[in-house]
C-alpha cells in the first residue's frame, strides 16, 4: 500500500481553513436545550448474555427530540465504586452489537456504555437498535448526505445530540462517578467523540481513533473510497449545491469541534488509510485547544490503524488521567 495523503512532516504543519458560522456555538446550544427539555429518564435492564464475570445493562436513553437511544453497559461486577466511565461510539455502518461483544473498557475496571448509531447497524457487524423516525430529501445511499439541505435537517446533527445525551445519561447512573467520564470511537465513531467532547461539558479525556467527520471538503477531495465518496457524487449530480453543502457540514465539522476541546486528548492516524485520508484527522488534531495532547501514527496501516495495539495505548494513557 502507497502511501494516500501528504506526508508525515507535511501533515504536521497542515492546518486548512474550516468555515465556521457565526451562530455555530449558538446552533448547538439551541439544539442540545431543546433536547434535554424533551424530557424521559434513562432506563437500564439486565441483558441477555452468556457473559457472567461482567455485569451487562441494555440502556436505552432519550436522544434528539427525546426519541430513544440504546447502548450497552458493561461494567465490573464486583467494582468499588462509583467507577470512571468510557462512553464509545460506532464506526460507520455499525451498531451496537450485542451484548459482551465489546467488553475490553469492561475488562480494565471502568464502566463501558457503548452507544447505537440512530438508523445504522445494517452495514458490518452484529446489528443495531436504534432506528432514525425522520425522512430525507434527495441523498446518494448512505447517511452522509440525508437532509445535508440544512443544518436544521442534517442527519449528523440528531447522531451528535444523541452522542451529548448519551453521556448525560452516563452521568446519571448511580455506579459512574461523573467527574471522571472519557469518549471514544474509530472512524465514524472518533467525530462522534470529537462533537461530543466539544459539545457535553465537563469531559476527562477525548480518545478519536483515525477519525471520520473532519475536514469535509478536504476528504470529499482526496479521499479514495468510504463515505466520504458519498459527498463527491452527491455534488457531481447536484453542481450548483457546492457552497450550499459545505456550509451545511462547516456545522458539524470535526475541526470546529475541535478548536473547543480544551480536555486531554489523544488521536490516532494511519498513513496508509484509504477511507480516512490522515490529513482531515490531522486538520482536526492540529486546531485542538487543548494543550495536553498527543496522535499516535502508523505509518503503515490501512484504516485499521493501530487496532489492538492502540487500544493498549489508549488504556495506559486514561489511567493517570482518570486519576
Amino acid at each position: 500500500m502507497p502511501l494516500t495523503d501528504l506526508t508525515h512532516s507535511e501533515l504536521l504543519a497542515f492546518r486548512p481553513q474550516v468555515e465556521e458560522p457565526a451562530d455555530f456555538d449558538a446552533f448547538w446550544e439551541r439544539t442540545i436545550a431543546e433536547a434535554r427539555a424533551a424530557g424521559g429518564v434513562p432506563e437500564l435492564t439486565p441483558a441477555d448474555s452468556p457473559v457472567t464475570q461482567l455485569r451487562i445493562d441494555d440502556l436505552v436513553f432519550p436522544g434528539f427530540g427525546g426519541e430513544p437511544v440504546r447502548a450497552w453497559v458493561s461494567r465490573p461486577l464486583h467494582g468499588d465504586g462509583p467507577l470512571p466511565a468510557v462512553v464509545q461510539y460506532q464506526g460507520y455502518g455499525g451498531g451496537r452489537g450485542l451484548p459482551g461483544e465489546n467488553v475490553a473498557w469492561a475488562l480494565a475496571g471502568y464502566v463501558h456504555v457503548f452507544v447505537d448509531t440512530r438508523g445504522q447497524g445494517s452495514g458490518w457487524g452484529s446489528g443495531g437498535d436504534t432506528p432514525d423516525p425522520h425522512g430525507s430529501g434527495p441523498a446518494t445511499p448512505g447517511v452522509m448526505t440525508r437532509g445535508i439541505h440544512s443544518p436544521e435537517t442534517y442527519y449528523y446533527r440528531r447522531v451528535f445530540t444523541d452522542a451529548v445525551r448519551a453521556i448525560d445519561a452516563t452521568r446519571s447512573l448511580p455506579f459512574v462517578d461523573a467527574d471522571r467520564i472519557a469518549v471514544t470511537g474509530g472512524s465514524q465513531g472518533g467525530g462522534i467523540a470529537l462533537a461530543a467532547g466539544a459539545l457535553a461539558g465537563g469531559v476527562t479525556a477525548v480518545m478519536p481513533d483515525v477519525a471520520f467527520l473532519c475536514a469535509f471538503r478536504r476528504g470529499a477531495e482526496v479521499a479514495a473510497g468510504g463515505p466520504f465518496i458519498e459527498l463527491a457524487t452527491y455534488l457531481s449530480v447536484h453542481r450548483d449545491e457546492v457552497a450550499d453543502v459545505f456550509r451545511t457540514l462547516s456545522y458539524f465539522d470535526g475541526v470546529n469541534f475541535a478548536r473547543r476541546i480544551h480536555a486531554p486528548s489523544l488521536f490516532s492516524v494511519a498513513l496508509m488509510d484509504t477511507i480516512v485520508p490522515p490529513s482531515t484527522t490531522f486538520a482536526a488534531y492540529n486546531h485542538l485547544a487543548a494543550t495536553d495532547r498527543a496522535i499516535e501514527v502508523y505509518p503503515f496501516n490501512d484504516h485499521e490503524g493501530g487496532g489492538g495495539a492502540h487500544w493498549r495505548t489508549q488504556a495506559a494513557w486514561l489511567a493517570p488521567r482518570f486519576r
